[in-house]
């Protein structure tokens, strides 16, 4: 049963995944602070090839960063 568990993972991660996709393709920002979070997606998915679990990890810290502002190329 454990295979059941890893594959829902993976559908969490990939729903997760798309949306964050869609928010970033939505924010009005300067095309390089977008090109940074899009590159930051990528690597999350490469990484969920070889371990889901940081993968999910990752994803949800660069949610957390997203909702709170906090983009790449912005000094604060």
């Amino acid at each position: 049963m454990e295979h059941d568990g890893q594959l829902e993972l993976y559908a969490a991660v990939a729903g997760q995944l798309k949306e964050a996709h869609q928010r970033v393709r939505a924010l009005q920002v300067p095309e390089g602070v977008r090109m940074a979070l899009t590159r930051k997606l990528l690597v999350i998915t490469a990484a969920a090839k070889h371990d889901l679990a940081d993968a999910g990890r990752r994803l949800e810290r660069f949610t957390v960063d997203l909702d709170e502002g906090r983009l790449p190329g912005e000094e604060r």
